[in-house]
């Protein structure tokens, strides 16, 4: 973030090997929460080995040493495997996505690809069947509403004190009325060029209207768009009792001069769009609440609110970036719908059954 403010510290990211006796999965799960509390958990998405990654991880848990994967396969990481740490999670989930900066900042046919995409990932059985063990093997659903183009210029860039100030105007304004706030995620994709940060300062007076800043991002700043990071989810509380959750993300691409914008995986910037949202989304149902406990920082209470995390502070899409290192496609994959009518580019995500990034499965693990 911009000169980032370090928020307190807590840890999403998981501990070691589950015990399989009662009594010591008992213990191991205090200790787990302990350390938890220590540090803050990383709920961005962030290319591995970039300074965005680096500045994120070293407000989390040390990494534990990692065997060498070969070129085709994980070894397993059981020391990065999701602890349930008993927050919220979202089985039945709902999501919309806002796109910034007007219609002329988009071309339609990337909207249509992006929506078509991310909607057919979402809802995909051998997809679903991964995600399905944080969930005890119930079924998961998610449901996409239509989705809506925020009229306004394109702004140069976006940062979380923007992005949290937009959706609280369009709370006040009732633009969110009709949805679930305890299940719905709302998304907000920024257009070509726009530069995001994790900076909690707004930019400039955010509104349904646009944010039209043009101050440039310092390239020293770590955790911006320019240096690694693709994206994030998070929460606000407009009244004491209401959360929204949103997720926001870049339009990754490769820039004509200077570092990509974003994390450029797939020869086209939607296709990266939509894995970068695959990984928020399957994140924030799994660990809504993880802005709270950042919020909370090193206060015994901010455990309570972390669903799955790893003991490292990584939620479930956060390792398999990591463990591909510079081959993003090793994580980064266009697979098939169950289906077999076409295929969709997702992130592969941690999976507990194999310790390690997993692809589509025909079945759930038991």
């Amino acid at each position: 973030m911009a000169k980032a403010k370090t928020k307190n510290s807590v840890t999403k990211k998981k501990s070691v090997t589950k015990a399989k006796s009662g009594k010591s999965k008992k213990s191991t799960t205090k200790r787990s929460i302990k350390r938890a509390v220590k540090f803050r958990p990383m709920n961005v998405v962030t290319t591995s080995g970039s300074p965005a990654e680096k500045y994120y991880r070293g407000m989390a848990a040390p990494m534990a040493a990692v065997v060498a994967a070969t070129a085709s396969t994980f070894a397993p990481t059981p020391t990065h495997n999701l602890i349930n740490h008993g927050g919220n999670i979202i089985q039945d989930l709902v999501y919309t996505n806002f796109y910034i900066g007007g219609a002329s900042s988009w071309a339609a046919n990337d909207i249509k690809n992006i929506d078509d995409a991310l909607a057919a990932a979402m809802a995909d059985t051998n997809l679903n069947n991964v995600m399905m063990q944080y969930f005890k093997n119930k079924p998961i659903t998610t449901t996409f509403q239509p989705s809506h183009i925020l009229p306004g210029a394109r702004p140069s860039q976006f940062s979380q004190g923007d992005v949290e100030q937009l959706v609280n105007s369009l709370f006040q304004q009732g633009a969110l009325q009709g949805f679930d706030f305890g299940s719905t995620v709302f998304n907000f994709l920024l257009p070509s060029g726009t530069i995001l940060t994790t900076d909690e300062d707004p930019t400039t007076a955010i509104s349904p209207v646009g944010n039209t800043a043009a101050a440039v991002i310092p390239v020293e700043d770590e955790a911006s768009s320019l240096r690694g990071l693709g994206g994030y989810h998070g929460s606000i509380h407009p009244t004491s009792k209401v959360t929204i959750y949103y997720a926001i993300g870049v339009f990754s691409e490769t820039r004509p001069s200077g570092p990509d914008n974003g994390i450029v995986a797939f020869d086209q910037p939607w296709k990266n769009i939509v894995a970068t949202f695959y990984h928020e989304l399957n994140e924030a149902r799994t660990d809504p609440d993880v802005e709270d406990a950042i919020r909370a920082g090193s206060s015994p209470n901010a455990v309570k609110f972390l669903g799955w995390t790893s003991a490292q502070g990584e939620e479930c899409g956060d390792f398999p970036i990591t463990e591909a290192g510079a081959n993003l496609s090793r994580v980064m994959k266009e697979v098939n719908l169950t289906n077999g009518t076409r295929t969709v580019p997702i992130q592969f995500q941690y999976s507990n059954a194999v310790a390690g990034p997993e692809g589509p499965i025909q079945a759930p693990h038991v």
